[in-house]
């Protein structure tokens, strides 16, 4: 009886951990489907009124960019859905994005979560998530193919025949 006594407590410890309700994810912090689609739309208008980087999105659809920024934000966050859109670097690859223009739809991000009351722990997470992809979205040209002959000017190739050599 003694020893039921003394491993009592641990017990109850236990199996009241075991009850315990599991974290809330990221996806769920940010107020799921409607959240996540609240997001994406205060961010591409907030965006689009941003001068330092809207000509990037002139030309965009910005239905289907809203679709796979919800999908993107969805996945990252854990959420129950698949993205279907082109990798980062494939989407962003040849469109002379700068850091400055990575910083300034952060930033835009960052105020669209602040105008929606998203909790800053759950802003952290997804910033951090999203953060990841910076290589891929601004992943610097690939260098060319250096030649041989470059530095030297072209040569005529019938000047070796005229000259008798």
């Amino acid at each position: 009886m003694a020893s039921i006594a003394r491993i009592a407590p641990l017990l109850v410890l236990l199996l009241a951990q075991g009850c315990a309700t599991p974290p809330r994810s990221l996806y769920a912090d940010l107020g799921g489907r409607d959240g996540v689609d609240a997001i994406a739309l205060e961010l591409l208008s907030r965006t689009s009124d941003d001068s330092r980087i809207a000509h990037h999105f002139r030309n965009a659809n910005i239905v289907r960019l809203h679709e796979k920024l919800v999908e993107l934000i969805c996945v990252e966050a854990g959420g129950p859905c698949v993205y279907s859109g082109a990798s980062m670097a494939e989407a962003h690859a040849g469109r002379g994005l700068t850091e400055a223009d990575f910083n300034a739809l952060v930033e835009n991000l960052i105020d669209a979560m602040e105008s929606l009351d998203v909790p800053r722990r759950a802003q952290f997470r997804l910033l951090e998530r999203l953060a990841a992809m910076h290589g891929e979205v601004l992943a610097p040209p690939r260098p060319r193919q250096a030649r041989d002959d470059a530095a030297s000017p072209p040569q005529d190739p019938t000047a070796a025949h005229r000259s008798g050599r």
